[in-house]
């Protein structure tokens, strides 16, 4: 009778203790309000990391919830849900896309391109520090410009001859002196001076021309009428020699124009046989180049494709 009077009350305490241990009722639906947020239900199926990120973040735009609301644990777990969530990539506008795809394509034209926005691309012998401006003007104007006057062809050859004592720059700046004393360049006319003109323009201290330079810029002309005589016309001639065709190039770099080619050494040959002096290969080319007879811009220079329209028109010879 004893021993099972012990045996029921040691049940009952031990049934007491596992009461005590268990949480209340009361306690539990206090529980999960902390832990769960407003407006989320208990349900008997688990609740996914997903699903939970998603009431937070619809209570956080109710309109109804205030952070003072909001105990500190629920707004950690809100902050900590929030950051650990997956983000929406936000795409960004079509007109924005576009835009940044025209940068792209922009640079490497840019990386390429030295020059100033809004400059003209030159070809690359042309620069700010080296180029005379009355260079430049000659190499926007009429160098790769076919030429098909008597009259400017002849100066155009004049001048390339005297390439033997000055450069392009230092000629140019005598170019209207030039015309002045040659008489525009006229064969005819120039043809006709006599000993005293001779002598009046080797003595015109503007030019510094050396008298044997003067006597062979005359004796050309000479040769000239004669070939006008021959052929019609000066541009008749030397057009004749490349089929009156400009001979179109498309040179990328400056090392890639020669100084000379097989078609200038022709028409030096010619000439040379026809009296004219000052006339090698290399003048003959320089001649050519100018008076539009081959066009060597480079091909990333403004002015080569405008000589090319110039060059592709019907040939008309005086």
């Amino acid at each position: 009778m004893y021993k099972a009077n012990v045996r029921k009350n040691g049940l009952e305490r031990s049934k007491s203790v596992k009461e005590a241990q268990k949480p209340s009722q009361s306690f539990f639906p206090k529980y999960l309000k902390k832990v769960y947020p407003i407006g989320l239900q208990k349900s008997t199926s688990s609740l996914s990391l997903s699903s939970l990120s998603l009431s937070l973040s619809q209570n956080s735009n109710d309109s109804s919830l205030t952070a003072d609301s909001l105990t500190p644990l629920d707004q950690k777990i809100s902050l900590a849900l929030r950051l650990i969530s997956p983000r929406e990539k936000k795409e960004p506008p079509p007109s924005a896309t576009k835009t940044s795809q025209q940068q792209q394509q922009q640079q490497p034209s840019q990386l390429n391109n030295p020059t100033e926005p809004g400059e003209l691309r030159r070809c690359n012998w042309i620069t700010k520090n080296s180029a005379d401006k009355a260079y430049i003007e000659f190499h926007d104007e009429c160098w790769g410009v076919p030429a098909y006057d008597d009259n400017k062809l002849f100066e155009l050859l004049a001048m390339s001859g005297l390439l033997m004592d000055y450069n392009w720059t230092e000629i140019l700046k005598r170019k209207e002196i030039l015309r002045e004393v040659f008489a525009g360049f006229d064969p005819h006319a120039v043809a006709k001076m006599e000993e005293k003109d001779i002598m009046e323009i080797e003595s015109n201290k503007a030019l510094s021309l050396a008298e044997s330079r003067v006597r062979c810029i005359v004796d050309n002309a000479k040769c000239i009428v004669k070939i006008v005589r021959e052929c019609g016309s000066f541009s008749n001639y030397i057009w004749g020699h490349v089929n009156h065709k400009p001979t179109i190039n498309k040179y990328k770099y400056p090392r890639n124009v020669p100084l000379r080619s097989p078609k200038a050494e022709a028409i030096s040959k010619d000439l040379v046989k026809r009296g004219l002096r000052l006339v090698g290969p290399v003048i003959v080319h320089s001649f050519m180049q100018a008076a539009g007879l081959t066009i060597d811009h480079l091909v990333d220079c403004y002015r080569h494709s405008e000589c090319v329209s110039l060059a592709e028109r019907p040939w008309r010879h005086i």
